[in-house]
């Protein structure tokens, strides 16, 4: 049993760090916000004022927040986790970020003797509160084999893919291929429902073949459904192709689909979607075409 900091219970930390205690650790929660933490205190776990406070009753210290401004905050600003952390704490950034920025959080913790990992996570809200997340890792591998129980704790697939940023690395890679198979799966719909094919019948005859995946299993029942109901955000797919981009301009890898579908994804945000599944893509498509995807009534 570890002694725990987690810091961030939004749509993914509340039910990340619900599962770290019912794993059996001992876990102390900050958010900005009022009403996560009252929760998590009534399921047993302890409350901070600050991260600074979470890190001075934590070896290990977690965040799990928007994107890399919040981190540098959270960690390195006044307040933050660093001034809290004793030399050899085990700091791990599970947020979705730029990997220059947990680079640069990750070298100047090492300055302090604080180790760190970024962890980045996939799988959405349905994947966190079922504690089968997967789970990217960048940092040293006996840190890693360290944080291996507790990050089990909140994932099925837990993989060091190098040193510290190759976790967010990794998490970009995947973010540009579900938004690339999201905006595929919402053209295809949108051609089987314009030339007046039932899109389930065709999601039916499809997904035990290549075209099959992850993506299509959990966006088109949603899209048939008509439920934008939001999982993971528009808003906050934009920020990891905003990363992404970012990333290949740093390094010289060009990514032009990602960036049709930054564009994409910015159109649909203008249109009042934001706030929606990123599943909403097939809305743009939609709105092309002049057409809404529903399976027929029998």
């Amino acid at each position: 049993m570890r002694k725990i900091g987690f810091i961030g219970l939004g749509i993914m930390g509340k039910p990340m760090s619900k599962n770290l205690l019912e794993a059996g650790h001992q876990v102390v929660v900050y958010d900005l916000e009022a009403a996560p933490v009252l929760e998590l205190a009534a399921a047993g776990a302890g409350t901070a004022s600050s991260p600074k406070e979470v890190a001075e009753r934590s070896d290990v210290i977690i965040t799990m927040v928007p994107n890399s401004p919040h981190v540098k905050a959270a960690v390195l600003g006044p307040g933050g986790v660093i001034e809290g952390a004793a030399p050899g704490a085990l700091v791990i950034d599970m947020s979705s970020i730029d990997p220059i920025v947990a680079r640069e959080v990750g070298a100047a913790l090492a300055k302090r003797s604080i180790r760190f990992l970024d962890a980045p996570v996939s799988g959405g809200e349905p994947k966190a509160i079922e504690g089968t997340l997967s789970i990217m890792v960048g940092g040293a591998e006996g840190d890693f084999e360290e944080a291996l129980p507790v990050l089990k704790s909140m994932g099925a697939s837990v993989v060091r893919c190098g040193d510290v940023g190759a976790g967010n690395v990794t998490k970009l890679a995947n973010q540009i291929i579900v938004a690339v198979n999201i905006a595929a799966l919402g053209e295809a719909l949108v051609l089987a429902t314009k030339c007046g094919v039932d899109p389930r019948q065709v999601f039916q005859a499809i997904r035990g073949g290549l075209a099959g995946s992850a993506v299509m299993e959990a966006k088109a029942p949603m899209a048939l459904a008509r439920n934008i109901k939001p999982g993971f955000r528009i808003n906050l797919h934009i920020k990891d192709l905003n990363n992404a981009l970012a990333a290949g301009h740093e390094v010289g890898a060009p990514l032009p689909l990602t960036a049709q579908l930054m564009e994409m994804m910015q159109a649909l945000k203008v249109d009042g979607l934001g706030e929606a599944d990123h599943g909403a893509v097939i809305r743009y498509h939609e709105k092309l075409a002049a057409v809404e995807v529903k399976e027929k009534s029998s």
